[in-house]
């Protein structure tokens, strides 16, 4: 039997995610990355259990846990310092089953490539969409189009059974695809990421909310700091001097250990991105033979840190669903049928909790204030409500860290 051939366009989290695990369900792959190198864009990432019991269908889930910061603690504050709730690592598990683990994305993309056969990964090769194909038609092939190379005036062109488009925020697969469907639209504020080395001094890990803002500040496994901010500011803007710059202005203020932070970061390293978020779910998550993924289907706010954990778990479901002895079109659909009332539902979800966030208004801050403190009394593990039926996902057939310690059943894929 003809092996059967898969494209990938885009090397991030949710593109090598799915390249690993068709690769192992038997495809030839080829990942196609427009950047000269699988340099990560972004800093840090949380891996909730339903990203990690992704990962375990592919053998990555304990590589993963094993970056876990011990006795992880986390907290909300106010700028000055005062706690509103907080919860841990082992909430997490008996919630979940499983802990959240927070990494820098270099490490996961990584661990991810190097489980690529060698030469799969092409990167300077910005690649896009020209027939999606005809999943029902054997002779009708996926066909995308990279750049003519150095010294011919033709491009070049590839054929697949099956085409990934993880090609981000931006997709033009998307647009391909889906012609006139709206682009995913400014959620109302900016952030900024950025890591620096171990602090000298102890600190919580916390998520302070302040008005019309947000900083967050958590420990990679290594010692160092990840941390992230948003404000709710016109979309397009940029600090008339630099981006720590604009930091110290809106947060050096805060409490510790902001101040060491913004003391440490290198001003060139701090990223600054506006937050789009899907203006409306698309018809589907497929057409023809090319299976959208990632950001590139359903981009949403960092606000439920589940971003890359959507896009891990798109690429086990489809590699599971096209792995079946279902024809093409059929698996298809089944991803899409599964995918999308999902990712629609945490779309709404961290959208909502961004709007929560970027409250401006002294009375409404301390109305917010009020209840966070009040409710995470009565119920200690606040913190983790909005992932209910989010985190405690499982993907379809199964993973070996489902009866993890302490873990209660995972809801099933839906």
């Amino acid at each position: 039997m003809r092996q059967r051939t898969a494209i990938v366009i885009g090397g991030g989290i949710g593109g090598l995610t799915a390249a690993v695990a068709l690769h192992r369900q038997g495809w030839e792959v080829t990942v196609l990355e427009r950047a000269a190198a699988l340099e990560p864009v972004g800093a840090g990432i949380a891996l909730a259990a339903n990203a990690q019991r992704a990962l375990d269908t592919i053998d990555v889930g304990d590589a993963v846990r094993g970056m876990a910061v011990p006795q992880f603690r986390g907290e909300i504050r106010t700028p000055r310092g005062r706690r509103l709730a907080r919860t841990d690592n082992g909430a997490a598990v008996r919630r979940f089953g499983g802990p959240v683990v927070v990494t820098h994305r270099a490490e996961l993309i990584a661990l991810l490539a190097g489980r690529l056969p060698e030469g799969a990964v092409r990167t300077g090769a910005p690649a896009e969409v020209v027939d999606p194909g005809d999943p029902a038609r054997p002779d009708h092939p996926a066909r995308v189009r990279l750049p003519a190379p150095t010294g011919s005036a033709r491009p070049s062109h590839l054929t697949a059974d099956l085409v990934v488009a993880a090609d981000g925020i931006h997709s033009a697969a998307r647009r391909a695809l889906f012609p006139g469907h709206p682009e995913p639209r400014y959620a109302g504020f900016t952030s900024w990421r950025l890591v620096v080395p171990a602090l000298r001094r102890p600190y919580a890990a916390h998520e302070t909310w302040g008005p019309g803002g947000l900083w967050g500040s958590v420990a990679l496994h290594d010692g160092r700091v990840y941390a992230y901010a948003a404000a709710a500011v016109p979309p397009g803007g940029r600090a008339p001097d630099d981006e720590r710059s604009e930091l110290l202005r809106r947060f050096g203020g805060w409490h510790r250990p902001i101040p060491e932070i913004l003391a440490a970061v290198d001003p060139a390293a701090v990223l600054r991105n506006d937050v789009r978020t899907a203006a409306r779910p698309l018809p589907a998550c497929h057409r023809g033979r090319v299976a959208l993924l990632g950001d590139a289907v359903h981009p949403m706010t960092p606000n439920l840190g589940q971003g890359g954990c959507q896009a891990i778990e798109d690429a086990v479901v489809l590699a599971h669903r096209v792995a079946s002895d279902r024809p093409l079109v059929a698996a298809l659909d089944a991803y899409s049928r599964e995918r999308l009332p999902r990712t629609t539902e945490v779309v709404r979800r961290a959208e909502r909790v961004g709007r929560l966030t970027t409250w401006r208004s002294a009375p409404a801050v301390l109305l917010r204030g009020a209840a966070i403190a009040c409710t995470a009394r009565l119920a200690p593990d606040l913190a983790l409500r909005p992932l209910d039926g989010i985190a405690d996902w499982r993907p379809p057939g199964g993973t070996y860290a489902s009866g993890a310690p302490g873990a209660r059943p995972a809801h099933p894929a839906r």
